[in-house]
């Protein structure tokens, strides 16, 4: 793992750097020049080096994200220098000389949040490796293993801790690209919920009683008793789930939290194809631990 994550003026930056046995002319030209930048950046780009001026970026046919997005030339100071916007985020590119080679600080403004940032930070991992490669002049091969790298940076982050806000516990967790029709569908499995009905399975857990549904919304909104499943879509960040339980008083909020982080953790997996059994119970005490 490459990336690191900060906080700068109250927004999320990731940082990356990368030293490349390539002069900087030429690293240069491959993070500005259209047809090399189809070689290894994640959609393709439209520009002209001036600031000021618009950008549009197209996703590949198989991309989970539909059509065209915008942005715009912020700062170019060749061979140094190539900053953009693209929706609400800024890229920046600070080329230095590294002996005979040269060195790429890359960076990230996470314009919808921090939520994102584990996605974020192994594509772009991806994306520097295709870089490299493409100086290099050698065939790249995308990665067909997604998961255990983005768990490790969600953890590194931070990004699953749940908080604890008066007697709610709540959680946000980022499902990448999904469609709510598709959270919602792995959510409810087999079965189909109605008002007043047993909750479906994967909507609860050993730790929680379980309670007739109250809110049944599909594809965003299911509840019963104090637990409350919220599936939020939007086109331009990409799909979350928020989980909230408001606790009675005097419960043990250390384990509550310990069993939704579980929880989450298995969801997630399972909206990559893994499902894991059975119930991690030493994940769940050392989660326990962790929020005691």
């Amino acid at each position: 793992m490459s990336a690191r994550l900060e906080t700068v003026g109250g927004k999320p930056v990731l940082r990356f750097e990368r030293t490349v046995k390539h002069p900087r002319a030429k690293v240069w030209r491959a993070i500005t020049e259209a047809d090399q930048l189809a070689a290894w950046f994640p959609a393709e780009v439209e520009l002209e080096l001036t600031p000021g001026t618009p950008m549009v970026f197209t996703f590949p046919d198989q991309a989970p994200v539909d059509g065209k997005s915008t942005g715009e030339v912020l700062e170019v100071d060749p061979p140094r220098l190539f900053a953009f916007r693209w929706n609400s985020d800024v890229l920046r590119f600070e080329l230095s000389p590294d002996g005979d080679g040269c060195l790429i600080r890359f960076s990230q403004v996470i314009g919808g949040g921090r939520i994102s940032a584990g996605r974020n930070a192994i594509g772009w991992d991806v994306c520097l490796d295709a870089l490299d490669a493409l100086l290099d002049g050698r065939e790249f091969e995308a990665p067909s293993e997604w998961l255990g790298p983005m768990e490790a940076y969600i953890r590194l982050f931070g990004l699953d801790e749940g908080s604890l806000e008066g007697n709610r516990v709540r959680f946000v967790r980022d499902l990448v690209w999904k469609s709510a029709a598709d959270v919602w569908a792995l959510l409810v499995e087999d079965s189909e919920p109605v008002v007043g009905g047993e909750p479906p399975v994967r909507a609860t857990n050993a730790y929680v009683p379980v309670e007739p549904l109250t809110v049944v919304e599909p594809p965003h909104v299911l509840a019963y008793g104090p637990v409350r499943w919220e599936v939020v879509h939007d086109p331009e960040e990409g799909t979350r789930v928020e989980l909230t339980h408001d606790l009675p008083p005097g419960a043990d909020a250390a384990t509550a939290l310990a069993a939704w982080h579980v929880q989450l953790e298995l969801f997630f997996a399972a909206s990559f194809g893994e499902v894991r059994c059975p119930w991690p119970e030493d994940r769940t005490e050392e989660l326990r631990e962790h929020y005691a």
